[in-house]
């Protein structure tokens, strides 16, 4: 069974760590503050200029003039700032962010990652991605481990343009969970029913598997 988007989530929910200053990027990432592990304090910080997100809002709770980067309404919690772009990418280049949470639409076995344009295809702009790969302390990506066609988006050398080189170190897919290694992409845990074979073949880049490899819990 493979995972949903909001599995992908909140498996990636169980690496964040109580004091963190986190990024979340477009899609997927955005839902992990809906899974912030109770207990666990965490500030989520967003490039168009805020510190504190809270889980996204209900409908009677919904404030047009309060979004994130991907233009998404979001809700804040006590103690939470507002304030310029530029200062929140100044906090970004200081490395004052502990953890990134990105989409990908490629990474490489070397932890290469690819998530900002697609040649012949529009873009709005690369958004803060680059400079997040560039500064950040520890990048998890959420992805889809194939295309639509069925191919790998675990890949020896990325094909797209990339955005970040050798940055990626921990990848969540809706099939598996991974480690960036030397040598290639270890497989930590499986999603239920998916067998090593299944993620073998849906990986085109260097799968590292030793011993029994556990399900992910969902």
């Amino acid at each position: 069974m493979a995972l949903d988007k909001n599995q992908i989530a909140k498996r990636i929910s169980k690496e964040v760590k109580n004091g963190m200053y986190v990024n979340l990027g477009i899609g997927i990432p955005t839902l992990v503050a809906n899974y912030i592990p109770e207990g666990i304090e965490v500030v989520l910080q967003s490039e168009n200029g805020l510190l504190g997100m809270g889980p996204f809002p209900t409908e009677d709770q919904v404030d047009a003039d309060m979004i994130n980067a991907g233009k998404q309404t979001i809700t804040t919690l006590p103690g939470s700032s507002i304030f310029s772009s530029a200062d929140s990418f100044g906090m970004i280049r200081g490395e004052h962010v502990d953890l990134t949470i990105l989409g990908a639409m490629e990474v490489s076995e070397d932890g290469d990652i690819a998530n900002w344009k697609i040649p012949g295809k529009m873009v709005k702009g690369m958004g803060g991605a680059m400079d997040l790969v560039a500064s950040a302390k520890n990048i998890i990506v959420a992805m889809q481990h194939t295309a639509r066609d069925g191919s790998s988006k675990l890949l020896k050398e990325c094909c797209l343009p990339i955005t970040g080189l050798k940055c990626v170190r921990k990848i969540v897919t809706d099939l598996a969970v991974l480690e960036v290694v030397d040598g290639g992409f270890k497989l930590l845990e499986r999603a239920p029913s998916v067998s090593v074979e299944d993620i073998k073949a849906a990986t085109e880049g260097n799968l590292i598997v030793e011993g029994e490899i556990p399900e992910i819990e969902v």
